[in-house]
């Protein structure tokens, strides 16, 4: 009975009163890594910022956090299965251990490392999670009781592409946003209750990738913008209408989720490709300049001010005009490839090779380092062949950090 007491404290004071720092999706509630927290330190001592806490049973894969109402959200793998997981974003105990988890779907096994990629998303008290595989889900997010499934390919008619279905679902007005792929239409909006189609684009109809789409409101209408492999694309929120349209030379993968500011798009992608910033029009899109400077693979790229800032296949670390394009600043020896997150005034860029972590400047003026520290432990169950791929999270004062089946929480808040 003192057992089932606790669990059900655990579970009452689980949501709590929303917070300002909340994290409910992939990069954040707006979508584009920009935290809008004050108060986190501006340099780290000797040894990194406090461990507040880490768990080791959150199976093995790449997926990503979010963070919303007193809770922390990711998937993992275990066996033959992939789960849902909720934790409890602050512990009071060194080691964190889940509240819940559900089972999403089959296994998604990869030379690169199984399991799921993706990051779920947390709306008016459920969380959505889509597993590599393509079965995705709504679970009350108190309790982790499923409220409904749909399948990419078996409901949806889509083709999971080569490396899993990665995409982080977007939530918006009542709907779900998701990409399928392929000739039913490439994007599907679900009714976000029930997970009935309200409609599919069938204009375009292009294969799935790896990107996820965000929201845009832009010549008074509400569009839901998406990259995949050869095309770039505005669909109104409404009906799933073609708005506008922007060609890609993508190849092998394109990966990061592209940035919206005062009518332009901006787009990155790796293997050798470059970056695009696309100018919306009344007729459409026009190219506003098209170069090899951010050559970003899967580390994100973060617009602050006038400026882009991420990790360059061949430049290294980079900051790039927004408006123009041009190469403000780079720097190639101080930390290997990886991905970024800001708050405060700061970078936090994530080694992927060693697992270390350096507090930058967010500044044109170079690269500035504030303090920095290496993941440890790090997991011995990563395929030899992964990295340390999971984003940094900032939420509440808070780092979260992951190596596989392995999670950290850092105090950062000063």
């Amino acid at each position: 009975m003192k057992s089932l007491l606790s669990i059900l404290l655990i579970i009452s004071n689980f949501l709590v009163t929303a917070d300002a720092g909340d994290w409910p999706s992939w990069r954040g509630p707006a979508r584009d890594d920009v935290s809008k927290e004050k108060g986190l330190l501006k340099s780290w001592p000797s040894n990194g910022p406090k461990k507040v806490w880490m768990s080791n049973d959150a199976g093995l894969g790449y997926a990503g956090f979010s963070v919303a109402n007193g809770a922390l959200y990711t998937m993992g793998a275990f066996g033959g299965t992939e789960k849902l997981i909720a934790y409890r974003a602050i512990s009071s105990s060194a080691t964190n251990k889940k509240v819940w988890e559900l089972e999403v779907g089959d296994l998604l096994t990869n030379g690169w490392g199984d399991g799921p990629r993706t990051t779920p998303t947390v709306s008016n008290g459920k969380v959505y999670a889509l597993g590599g595989k393509g079965n995705l889900v709504c679970a009350d997010a108190k309790t982790g009781k499923k409220l409904w499934d749909v399948h990419m390919v078996k409901d949806l008619g889509g083709k999971v592409p080569g490396w899993g279905y990665t995409e982080s679902v977007l939530v918006d007005d009542g709907r779900v946003i998701c990409t399928p792929g392929d000739k039913g239409g490439a994007l599907a909006a679900l009714d976000a209750n029930s997970g009935k189609i309200l409609w599919r684009s069938e204009e375009f109809t292009e294969p799935a990738q790896y990107s996820s789409p965000i929201v845009i409101n832009h010549g008074g209408k509400r569009q839901y913008v998406q990259l995949v492999m050869k095309k770039l694309v505005g669909l109104d929120a409404k009906n799933g209408k073609v708005v506008w349209v922007s060609d890609w030379p993508g190849k092998v993968a394109v990966i990061p989720t592209p940035i919206y500011s005062d009518g332009h798009v901006y787009i990155s992608s790796g293997y050798g490709i470059g970056c695009k910033l696309v100018e919306l029009t009344s007729s459409g899109a026009k190219d506003v300049y098209d170069n090899k400077i951010m050559k970003n693979h899967h580390g994100g790229v973060i617009k602050i001010g006038e400026h882009v800032y991420g990790y360059s296949d061949g430049y290294g670390w980079v900051c790039q005009n927004f408006k123009t394009g041009e190469l403000v600043w780079n720097e190639k020896k101080a930390l290997g490839k990886g991905a970024i997150a800001y708050a405060d005034g700061h970078l936090y860029c994530l080694g992927e090779g060693d697992g270390r972590v350096i507090l930058i400047e967010a500044t044109p003026k170079g690269w500035n380092p504030k303090g920095e520290f290496t993941i440890s432990p790090q997991t011995k169950q990563r395929n030899p062949k992964g990295k340390v791929w999971t984003h940094p999270v900032i939420s509440n004062g808070k780092m979260y950090l992951r190596d596989q089946e392995l999670i950290f929480c850092y105090d950062i808040s000063s």
